[in-house]
């Protein structure tokens, strides 16, 4: 039996996609996510294996993976606050992160470049805000480039502001979701 909570799964949802499933991460899917992580995200904006590695295992009801028969096609990662300032880059370190925290911050959502623009990255949404609002979380936080603010306000993200963070060297977008019970 785990330790944590299982994530909230959207039965309905899923019966569209039956040969994929939705779990959390496990440390043995470390090179994995990293691997996805390098190859979606450009430069300086892939997190680094340690980072990853300590996301596995200070949060891992906040890390949910998707995988297909083979292997993890892609995964959300997050912390959780009740403090949320989106340009701090020490957070993406998980400092400051507090599992009871009611604010959810999204580190990551990528899907590897072989299953992009096959809404899984919409499938990982709609299955991780469900699992959030299962844990009691109050609002899901995020920063995007340009290209995806859209993207995110089809699952309910409102655009804030664009942010002061500059990780990665890229000019950034924060967005919020308010879960409503």
């Amino acid at each position: 039996m785990s330790a944590y909570p299982a994530v909230s799964v959207n039965w309905e949802y899923m019966t569209m996609m039956s040969d994929l499933r939705l779990r959390n991460v496990t440390e043995r899917d470390l090179a994995r996510c990293f691997a996805i992580e390098q190859i979606a995200y450009a430069g300086d904006e892939a997190a680094s294996k340690e980072k990853i590695l300590k996301r596995i295992r200070q949060y891992p009801e906040g890390f949910i993976v998707l995988e297909n028969d083979h292997e993890v096609i892609g995964f959300i990662n997050c912390g959780a606050t009740d403090r949320v300032e989106m340009a701090d880059d020490e957070f993406k370190s998980l400092v400051g992160h507090d599992p009871k925290g009611k604010k959810i911050v999204i580190m990551s959502v990528v899907v590897h470049p072989d299953y992009q623009r096959q809404g899984m990255a919409g499938r990982l949404l709609v299955n991780f805000i469900d699992a959030m609002r299962t844990l009691g979380k109050t609002d899901l936080y995020l920063m995007c480039q340009t290209e995806l603010i859209d993207l995110y306000a089809r699952y309910g993200f409102v655009y804030l502001t664009e942010s002061a963070s500059d990780h990665g060297g890229l000019s950034w977008h924060e967005m919020r979701l308010t879960l409503l019970p």
